[in-house]
């Protein structure tokens, strides 16, 4: 089962995506991003992230982390590099988006969202090297 991590801004709309994805059949947690963070989140301070090693595909509102979104995925990407990442947002494209994410804006629907995150994850296996054979 592909596990996946949603990290929005917004509680009302990670609870919708995490409802739709879970009835998509995906394993899904969540979390507020840094904003909402009791204590400093551990990716933007260049540490691991137990959530983000736990999912296979990270979902991520460009405003996860309270600004533009681009700081926050250029960190997930150096610190984990074979991760999936689907950056979300409810208006605007994501235009700062580079190859390594795939991007979905405008309104999320359940199909939609979870075609996001089927397409990010097999795209992300395929690019990976097969078990025992070195990049």
């Amino acid at each position: 089962m592909v596990r996946v991590l949603v990290v929005d801004h917004d509680a009302d709309l990670a609870d919708l995506k995490v409802d739709s994805l879970r009835r998509a059949g995906f394993e899904v947690d969540q979390c507020g991003g840094p904003t909402h963070a009791l204590t400093a989140c551990p990716v933007l301070n260049g540490k691991p992230c137990w959530q983000v090693e736990w999912a296979d595909v990270l979902v991520y509102d460009v405003w996860a982390s309270g600004f533009s979104g681009e700081e926050l995925t250029e960190d997930l990407i150096k610190q984990y590099p074979g991760k999936a990442i689907v950056l979300t947002s409810q208006g605007m494209d994501v235009g700062w988006a580079g190859a390594d994410v795939d991007t979905l804006s405008g309104s999320q629907t359940r199909g939609a969202l979870a075609k996001a995150v089927e397409a990010a994850y097999a795209g992300h296996k395929a690019a990976a090297p097969a078990e025992g054979v070195k990049a």
